[in-house]
């Protein structure tokens, strides 16, 4: 080996031994050491390293978290030892027998209890071998499960590899990959605003991850897990349970900072029974408590029985569940025109909370619950999570019940809703739907799309309830004496919202595209569909088979623009913004300055906003990368510039401070 490619083969095991050690001091202790700026510039660092020698990537760097191809389905794996469920009980009696039972097995010998938090999420197994992470797999039937490692590999908690010191080298851990309460909010309302169903519970959105067969997806998702059992290990065992959780901390292994030791069935419910109050305080769903022999030899005397350990016991607490009746079930229309059936519930108290409906996600929930209008159900609330119908009571049944059928129609509008193959939901595609037009309208005028200052969300709304707009095109016909009449406008700011309306109908043919908020169509395929069509005569001419051919946009794209083009309304709305002198085709940009010269942004300008400067980049003929790639000529640097300073620098390209920008473009 040359002494550059040594040199730099010790240098990338230095920077995945330090990445790796600030990933477990914030994702594991929640203690940090550096900023987020000196991270950055450790994985820049390693980035190009592994760029230019890419036979020397080492299995456990941290860019290998997110890696491979989407499978075509799991494999199956053997657990090396088997992940059995375990007992559970309900009451303080039942923990007492349980208490009991182990007494008369171990008869006078001293006994003590470790208790856990039952973590609400998917249950997992993760096999290192000589330290490094080979395998995790989910608990299938506790002896078989499916290989998930890819998926595994983007959680950050978890490690790809064991601190070397800590004495574990080969094992089997068990633990419980699971969804923040807050992090599960956040990924509904990123759903909720593509039109994508939402997940029920946490418990869901977890496993409903970690199953993706494209490890981009789970990469995604806000992932954390905790390890609660040393199942298997090479080198010596611990000789207790608390031991183990001790040894897999120190190797590097997130576990559980609540877990207690205790030496009394009395003192063990106590516990359990402070954490019942203190659940929702957790920031994570838990639906009990763990309760396990410490002694792994008194484990081995305690032995199983035929489907669960007998020297270990879940205790569930009362789940908030009520009883209550399905009155109806009637269709909202979301932002993006997805159709949502939601329950409508005679009122109850679940959790000190009053439910009087709940999401029923789309029809094919409805379906597989079996859920009939007029049904007593069962309703389930969690936290902060949004209450959900768990099942109808079918005993109940009086006869009475009707049916529910999914609209085949917009119930708002009218227009077809249209269920795209591989979905659950169905959708209105009518851009003029009054039940998506305000943020229709907000999305239209946004900076990236029409850029129209001064219509925001408090404007669109008094203009749709005063009737004045009902769709995009209507903005073109505002007239000022309409806008004097609403709250808040004078003369001049009315003024300003015509001069603002008035200078978007110049804006390029992509924005246009981008703006019409077509599914599935971002700013960067709305360029790439202007490009590949020039005109939108071409876009509404075209098969979806011409369509689905340009590189880029591909079949679901394709048959998400042709359902927006074959709407009548849709159709009627582009004439009318065609006529309203808005760009329908894309202008051969003239040459400039700046022609052939590509630029990237990097921290806070204080001159402009980095969308402006990138539009003035491109009106003197210029381009605009997304990375530090090759063909970059000018890295513009504002205040507090990213990793991409560095990468610049190591490939000694021409960097410019905002002066130097703004005397190019010729605004010094």
């Amino acid at each position: 080996m040359s002494e550059s490619r040594e040199k730099a083969r010790r240098r990338m095991r230095e920077l995945v031994d330090a990445i790796s050690h600030h990933d477990t001091k914030y994702y594991v202790e929640d203690n940090p050491e550096i900023s987020d700026f000196e991270y950055d510039q450790l994985v820049q660092e390693l980035n190009d390293l592994e760029a230019t020698f890419p036979d020397l990537v080492l299995p456990d760097s941290p860019t290998q978290r997110v890696s491979g191809k989407a499978l075509e389905e799991f494999p199956q794996v053997e657990h090396k030892v088997a992940m059995l469920s375990l007992g559970n009980s309900y009451s303080p009696e039942e923990l007492k027998e349980f208490d009991a039972r182990v007494r008369k097995w171990l008869g006078e010998e001293k006994v003590e209890y470790v208790v856990e938090l039952k973590i609400d999420g998917l249950g997992i197994a993760l096999l290192y071998e000589d330290g490094e992470l080979t395998r995790g797999a989910t608990r299938g039937d506790g002896k078989v499960g499916e290989e998930v490692t890819q998926n595994i590999k983007t959680i950050r908690s978890i490690p790809l590899r064991l601190r070397p010191d800590s004495g574990l080298r080969t094992i089997e851990v068990r633990g419980e990959v699971y969804m923040p309460t807050e992090g599960l909010r956040r990924l509904n309302k990123d759903r909720e605003q593509r039109g994508e169903p939402l997940f029920a519970n946490p418990r869901n959105a977890a496993a409903g991850s970690v199953r993706q067969l494209d490890p981009k997806i789970a990469a995604s998702r806000p992932l954390e897990a905790f390890f609660y059992t040393l199942g298997y290990s090479k080198e010596s065992m611990p000789k207790t349970h608390e031991a183990c959780i001790e040894a897999m901390k120190q190797a590097g292994l997130r576990v559980s900072p609540h877990t207690r030791k205790f030496d009394s069935i009395d003192k063990v419910l106590g516990h359990i029974s402070s954490w019942e109050s203190k659940r929702d305080d957790l920031g994570y769903e838990i639906d009990g408590m763990v309760v396990k022999v410490n002694s792994l030899a008194q484990q081995l005397k305690l032995g199983y029985t035929a489907k669960e350990p007998r020297w270990a016991i879940a205790f569930k607490y009362p789940p908030k569940q009520m009883t209550t009746r399905l009155i109806d079930i009637q269709v909202q229309v979301g932002r993006t025109g997805a159709l949502t059936p939601v329950a409508v519930l005679e009122p109850v108290q679940v959790g000190g909370v009053t439910v009087t409906h709940a999401t029923l996600h789309n029809e094919d929930e409805v379906k597989r619950k079996g859920l009939m209008i007029g049904d007593h159900v069962l309703i389930e609330r969690a936290g902060e999570v949004i209450p959900q119908v768990v099942k109808a009571i079918v005993d109940r049944r009086t006869g009475k019940e009707r049916e529910f059928r999914m609209p085949q129609t917009c119930p708002v509008c009218g227009s077809k809703a249209v269920r795209e193959e591989d979905e659950a939901v169905r959708r209105c595609v009518n851009a003029s739907c009054p039940a998506q037009v305000k943020e229709r309208l907000t999305h239209f005028t946004s900076r990236g799309a029409m850029d129209i200052e001064g219509v925001g969300p408090s404007l669109i709304d008094q203009l749709v309830e005063k009737g004045l707009v009902s769709d995009a095109a209507d903005l073109y016909a505002l007239r000022k004496e309409q806008l004097l009449e609403l709250e808040g406008f004078a003369e001049k700011s009315s003024q300003n919202v015509l001069d603002a309306v008035n200078s978007s109908r110049g804006r390029e043919f992509d924005r246009v595209l981008y703006a019409l908020g077509i599914r599935h169509v971002g700013k960067t395929t709305a360029t790439v569909l202007a490009e590949a069509m020039r005109n939108l005569d071409r876009i509404q001419s075209a098969t979806e088979e011409e369509l689905s051919r340009i590189e880029g946009i591909g079949q679901v794209v394709a048959e998400a623009i042709r359902d927006f083009m074959d709407n009548p309304k849709n159709h009627a709305l582009l004439g009318r913004l065609r006529k309203a002198g808005l760009r329908m085709e894309l202008e051969k940009k003239a040459s400039g300055p700046l022609s052939g010269k590509t630029f990237l942004f990097t921290g806070e300008l204080s001159s402009m906003p980095r969308p402006e400067a990138e539009a003035l980049v491109q009106s003197l003929g210029g381009k605009i990368s997304r990375g530090v790639t090759k063909a970059l000529d000018y890295l513009v640097v504002g205040k507090d510039p990213g990793s991409k300073l560095a990468k610049a620098k190591s490939l000694g390209m021409t960097i410019l401070d905002e002066k130097a920008f703004l005397e190019m473009v010729g605004k010094k």
